[in-house]
């Protein structure tokens, strides 16, 4: 695979204070170029969310990377076999809210930043994670898949 340029890499920074009751509109900066790309991203999480596992396996490259709090998974079979699970499990009672995503396409290559706040539970009380994802996509034929995916998250600082 050629070599990923500093273009795919995002310098993301969350956590801007805004009112009760506000209604925050997501930024969105996604070009009609890159919809099938973040589509796929989508679809993603959506069936990951849902535990199904055969989506998710159709939409990750055989050599897929995946960073995340500094551990990795370098291929779909061990991200399926272990990792997989566990995040089906967190993310079954979650709400995701986008505040920012961008994405840029190339012939061959794309990549989608997504900037989420991610609503669940721990220990019975509220807990409001600010999440950063990454994730390059290759063109294989008319489909897209991910090679790469990149999670952060850190929990929201309350005032």
């Amino acid at each position: 695979m050629k070599a990923i340029t500093a273009q795919f890499f995002l310098a993301v920074v969350l956590g801007c204070a805004v009112p009760a009751g506000a209604q925050v509109v997501p930024e969105v900066d996604v070009p009609a170029a890159a919809q099938a790309a973040v589509a796929v991203v989508d679809r993603f999480g959506e069936a990951l969310s849902a535990a199904d596992f055969k989506t998710v396996e159709t939409l990750l490259d055989a050599d897929v990377l995946i960073l995340e709090t500094g551990g990795a998974e370098r291929s779909r079979a061990e991200y399926l076999s272990h990792h997989a699970i566990s995040d089906a499990e967190f993310l079954k009672g979650t709400h995701s809210d986008v505040k920012h995503r961008r994405a840029v396409v190339g012939r061959e290559l794309a990549w989608v930043g997504t900037e989420s706040e991610l609503h669940t539970t721990r220990n019975g009380k509220p807990l409001t994670l600010l999440s950063t994802e990454t994730m390059v996509l290759k063109k294989s034929g008319k489909d897209w898949r991910i090679v790469h995916i990149h999670w952060s998250a850190r929990p929201r600082k309350t005032s």
